[in-house]
């Protein structure tokens, strides 16, 4: 246990009792581990980044040439 953790366990077991106290704090730590699991997916990492820039430079590469042949088309007509 970390000293914050401590320090709450001997709170609540003077109100609660030590079980009660006990299960609260676990229950706690639970819920925060699980929550910040959850939340690491929506973290990207370098490769996540590196991955998306080549796909937009492709994408906008593409949507570059498509420009300049409907611009060559319209010259034409």
């Amino acid at each position: 246990m970390r000293v914050s953790e401590i320090d709450l366990y001997n709170m609540l077991k003077k109100k609660m009792g030590e079980e009660e106290a006990d299960s609260l704090i676990s229950f706690i730590k639970t819920e925060v581990t699980s929550t910040f699991n959850d939340q690491k997916d929506y973290f990207a990492s370098k490769e996540d980044v590196a991955n998306a820039k080549a796909d937009i430079i492709k994408w906008i590469f593409i949507f570059w040439v498509g420009q300049l042949a409907a611009v060559v088309a319209l010259l034409r007509f």
